[in-house]
């Protein structure tokens, strides 16, 4: 694997690097040597945060962990991504796109059982068209981490949602 490792807020020491790539070369065996590992560190507050991304055609891998040491959200973060594929084996590798990042011995493994995804709620709901300054307010108002709406600016269904810190993120598709 490659990895690309960044930081925020962060010196990425030689030690930082070599000890995210130690731990996450135990990923090796899952994916093909070509697949790409994107490992951002960032200090915010206190907290060690780590974010690891796996791009693989039509899918992304993605973890986060942090905690007051960032050797050990290094630790944390390996075995959340390492779960994770685990868990959705089967689901990743019928995409036959995506099945050319993995290892071949990864694929002719036996899979864990699966566990069926289960919808039991549905809501609909009229969008009346608002801005997205007003959708966080509306989002806050009813007390929910995320709001869907009509963004009348661009006239497209957009989502807002609630972030560490207080802060906020926007969703939008691509044109």
């Amino acid at each position: 694997m490659r990895y690309i490792i960044s930081g925020k807020n962060i010196n990425v020491t030689e030690p930082l690097k070599e000890a995210v790539e130690s731990k996450l070369s135990k990923l090796d065996r899952y994916f093909s040597p070509d697949t790409e590992v994107h490992a951002t560190l960032s200090v915010e507050k206190g907290r060690q945060n780590i974010e690891v991304t796996i791009p693989i055609k039509g899918t992304i891998i993605r973890a986060e962990q942090d905690s007051s040491d960032m050797y050990v959200s290094i630790d944390l973060v390996e075995e959340v991504i390492e779960r994770q594929i685990k868990k959705y084996k089967t689901k990743i590798v019928d995409k036959k796109q995506s099945a050319t990042a993995f290892s071949d011995l990864f694929i002719q493994e036996e899979a864990e059982p699966e566990e069926a995804i289960k919808i039991v709620k549905t809501k609909r709901f009229a969008m009346k068209p608002m801005d997205p300054e007003e959708a966080c307010l509306q989002m806050e108002l009813l007390g929910h981490d995320f709001f869907m709406f009509l963004n009348s600016e661009t006239e497209q269904i957009n989502v807002v949602y609630k972030r560490k810190a207080n802060t906020y993120g926007l969703i939008e598709p691509e044109n």
